[in-house]
């Protein structure tokens, strides 16, 4: 049963984060529970007008995760990651290759954008 009182930013979140790619999983599989350096992270986080596939509200950082259909939106999401960094955000991109493949390798470069080192 759907709740109607919800905000549509609420549930458009919602949708999005029941509609996560196999890459998101996996690399929410890494970033949930404070599991990366004790981090708290969120999955499709509303910010301005754009919802991020995963932000830490305390470091102010947003982690994409670029599927195919991203090559045709260069431009798109050039402006997106100039609207977030506007707003105090850093914004990082992965491919969906290196989130299904290199898990650990994505893990440990957000630690190090985080001021972390791997572990």
């Amino acid at each position: 049963m759907e709740r109607t009182d919800l905000k549509p930013r609420t549930l458009r979140a919602r949708d999005l984060r029941s509609r996560s790619t196999d890459a998101e999983w996996k690399i929410w599989s890494i970033l949930r529970n404070r599991q990366l350096g004790g981090f708290k992270f969120r999955r499709q986080v509303p910010i301005d007008r754009y919802f991020a596939d995963f932000a830490c509200l305390d470091a102010r950082l947003v982690v994409e995760i670029d599927g195919s259909q991203h090559t045709d939106r260069a431009d798109y999401d050039a402006e997106r990651t100039r609207v977030l960094e506007s707003l105090g955000w850093r914004v990082i991109r992965f491919g969906n290759f290196d989130a299904l493949n290199n898990p650990t390798g994505v893990g440990d470069t957000i630690l190090i954008e985080l001021g972390r080192p791997p572990a």
